[in-house]
């Protein structure tokens, strides 16, 4: 089966729709509403200063997708790359799409100007840190993040 990855344009939307649906499902992430989320989904694709994204499909089904956002750090001297949405369908794991999306990212990451690229990732999520560790990344020592929900 052929696979394909390329950058995401508005027209992918729907499929992505589906894509995230199905990784907020395996996550376990809360308020999924198809309309907020093809919104935002449209607003990455129209402004690149946001971010970049990726889908792939296996032979003409849509497989996986990533999606990262754009920050500035003083800290890391730059622009870095935080991967926000990272999702391949389990059916299609272990095939090398998920590598092939992040080596995708990873040099649209450097062509950007780049100088370091973060994610987030579930305390029970050993298969992806796997993924992540046999890929270059590493836990932060000394860091762990906090967030916080802002509500007008």
């Amino acid at each position: 089966m052929t696979t394909t990855i390329r950058p995401i344009t508005a027209n992918d939307i729907p499929e992505l729709l589906a894509l995230v649906e199905q990784y907020w499902l395996f996550e376990d992430i809360a308020g999924y509403e198809r309309a907020s989320v093809a919104k935002q989904l449209q607003r990455l694709c129209s402004d690149p200063r946001l971010g970049a994204g990726w889908i792939a499909h296996a032979g003409k089904t849509p497989a996986g997708y990533l999606l990262a956002v754009y920050v500035f750090s003083l800290e890391h001297l730059g622009l870095t790359a935080e991967i926000d949405e990272f999702f391949v369908l389990p059916s299609c794991r272990g095939k090398g799409l998920g590598a092939g999306l992040l080596q995708s990212a990873e040099a649209e990451f450097l062509r950007a100007g780049c100088t370091n690229v973060s994610l987030q990732l579930g305390r029970g999520n050993e298969a992806a840190r796997e993924f992540y560790r046999r890929n270059g990344y590493s836990d932060r020592a000394g860091f762990e993040l906090l967030d916080k929900e802002l509500t007008k």
